[in-house]
């Protein structure tokens, strides 16, 4: 079969409400026994067949009322406002898993899990990262907020820096583990605070994860 061709480099901000390391990454179950999350990106380069995504940013919200493998999970996107009517539908068709190798990247691994997808919101989006200090925040007024920052010594207070690598991971293949916090009041509501959050350089096309 085949597919448009698409792809998005950027940073990526991701923060969940399990404890630190979060065991879904190591195919445990969830720390509370559900998951709430969001997951945010900024296109630094980009296309989706001859439509040019570079410089838009995006915003997901989830919550899933058991482990993500058992599903009835639902879906809440913000896309930047600044996208023009092609680039909105391009960047939708991506994040819903259409025009994606089966079981490629996390869209197309999480749209077999998620029954409920909200209207998407087309708003301003305020996205800031150092990946390698582990600092950022994800901003949509009124709809979410959240802050990353080092995982802590709680001793001594030092920054506490880990990397995880997974070679053949559907989302990322190497992320700086950090400490978030998140307040979303849209569809997909979320609190959390001092929680999991991974920060990553995302490379995914229709093909998978680079």
């Amino acid at each position: 079969m085949a597919f448009v061709d698409w792809r998005m480099r950027g940073p990526e901000i991701a923060n969940c409400n399990c404890s630190w390391g979060c065991p879904c990454q190591f195919n445990a179950l969830p720390t509370h026994g559900h998951c709430r999350a969001m997951t945010a990106m900024h296109i630094e380069s980009g296309h989706f067949g001859d439509v040019d995504l570079s410089g838009l940013s995006w915003v997901g919200m989830f919550a899933w009322p058991k482990a993500i493998h058992e599903g009835n999970g639902e879906a809440f996107v913000v896309v930047d406002a600044k996208a023009n009517d092609a680039q909105r539908q391009a960047i939708l068709t991506i994040l819903s898993a259409e025009e994606t190798e089966p079981g490629a990247t996390i869209f197309n691994v999480f749209a077999t899990v998620v029954d409920q997808m909200h209207e998407p919101a087309f708003l301003p989006i305020d996205f800031a990262i150092d990946i390698g200090k582990r600092i950022g925040h994800v901003v949509v007024d009124g709809v979410i907020d959240t802050r990353i920052s080092p995982i802590r010594n709680p001793v001594t207070g030092a920054e506490h820096q880990v990397r995880v690598s997974l070679p053949t991971g559907f989302e990322y293949r190497e992320a700086e583990y950090a400490s978030g916090t998140s307040s979303a009041t849209g569809p997909v509501s979320l609190v959390f605070a001092d929680s999991h959050s991974h920060v990553a350089m995302l490379d995914l096309s229709t093909h998978g994860a680079a």
